[in-house]
């Protein structure tokens, strides 16, 4: 986390609640990925949906980063910040026929989970350029609702469904330059990434589609959000993922790119959610920090029961005390933390909430009808862009301007 003094400074001069991103810790992680990874062909396309704010963006681009999209929106936005569409990898699901047409007249190469969707769009495009999503039968990740492989999942094609794929395929004569697999978000077993790799790879050996061009292995690097989590050894990691990619490749007689969808282990660590202390309450056995903030501005320990460090900015030597650091949302639910060791609090403390980086702002909402935070990105000790935030007008305006009344017959 950036140093105390400035995000003092920053909250006094934007007020709170306010987002800070640090661009050097971002750029850091992203050449940590490059580094493990030591493969000549590694391409990185940062998952969008984990942090959409446009200097962050700007500066993967410039780093030679593409984007991982997930919607049509997602996919125009990362072509007008400048990213080029053969960098862009458009990985839907359930999208409707609009939304296909939409990413397809873009040139954006659109990754297929669905046998449906599949024969639609070959039905629709002969010989279109297409990447294939398979579900790699491997389950892991941090919270179940994460975790984007096995049977209970929504994502990808089976395995054992690859002669209809290939079928299909013919009968339409599409071009399959890709394959893709997801495991989950932060993954915690090391061998999982092993696991759906072979998988992978067997798809690839066992179809030899003839202009393959990549194997995509999503993304899921697991990130430390507990004070006591131990980092995995991404080193050892990355070095084993290269070597088996480099085994698979000779095997295979092509060399491909490889490729990874890293949003949480680039953006999470960057990000701080800054909020002020406006109540102090006992309520009997509880001590009760009441924020300036609330869930829908960062929703992840009420949706997920994630954990994220709380630090007193303003009373760091305070004695410690047991607290529930609360919201300002008319939800009980709407806690940042339970029950947790902190400095003591006073009215009018500066709290920082770390890793606040990826699914944090972008899915957020206006619940009781509160703007979102402003943002603030710095880079080498300087603010790089600011977002302010909407005050209660242009919000209330946005809304009514786009409320039509009428009287039509059904």
């Amino acid at each position: 986390m950036m140093q105390e003094k400035y995000l003092l400074s920053l909250a006094e001069r934007f007020g709170t609640p306010l987002f800070v991103y640090d661009g050097d810790v971002m750029l850091e992680r992203c050449s940590d990925l490059r580094r493990f990874i030591t493969h000549p062909r590694l391409q990185l396309h940062y998952a969008l949906k984990a942090n959409f704010n446009p200097a962050l963006l700007t500066l993967l681009k410039e780093a030679g980063c593409g984007i991982d999209a997930v919607s049509p929106g997602e996919v125009e936005y990362a072509l007008k910040l400048g990213f080029a569409r053969e960098k862009i990898i458009y990985t839907a699901n359930n999208m409707t026929d609009t939304e296909f047409e939409k990413v397809f007249s873009s040139g954006v190469v659109m990754n297929i989970g669905e046998l449906s969707r599949l024969r639609k769009a070959g039905a629709a495009h002969p010989g279109m350029t297409v990447c294939l999503r398979f579900n790699p039968d491997v389950v892991d990740g941090d919270n179940a609702k994460t975790m984007t492989g096995g049977e209970l999942t929504k994502f990808g094609i089976l395995l054992e469904d690859i002669d209809e794929v290939l079928s299909i395929v013919r009968r339409y004569g599409l071009k399959v330059t890709g394959l893709h697999e997801h495991t989950g978000s932060g993954i915690q077993k090391p061998e999982s990434f092993h696991a759906a790799m072979k998988a992978l790879m067997s798809v690839a050996t066992r179809s030899n589609f003839p202009d393959l061009e990549f194997l995509d292995f999503g993304g899921g690097f697991k990130v430390p959000y507990k004070p006591d989590e131990k980092r995995i050894d991404y080193v050892t990691l990355g070095a084993g993922i290269a070597d088996r990619f480099r085994a698979f490749e000779k095997e295979y007689s092509r060399e491909l790119a490889i490729k990874f969808e890293p949003g949480k282990f680039l953006s999470a660590e960057c990000g701080v959610l800054l909020t002020r202390v406006n109540t102090l309450k006992r309520n009997r056995k509880r001590f009760i920090a009441g924020t300036d903030s609330g869930f829908p501005q960062l929703i992840r320990p009420l949706l997920y029961g994630a954990y994220h460090q709380i630090f007193n900015l303003s009373n760091p030597e305070g004695k410690e005390e047991v607290y529930d650091v609360c919201g300002n949302i008319c939800e009980t639910g709407d806690r940042f933390a339970e029950q947790r060791p902190l400095p003591e609090i006073r009215e009018g403390d500066l709290l920082a909430i770390a890793n606040a980086g990826a699914y944090c702002y972008s899915m957020g909402g206006i619940y009781n009808m509160r703007a979102m935070p402003a943002e603030a990105v710095v880079k080498g000790g300087r603010l790089i862009s600011f977002r302010r935030r909407e005050s209660d007008s242009e919000l209330i305006g946005n809304i009514l301007d786009h409320t039509e009344s009428c009287d039509t017959a059904l």
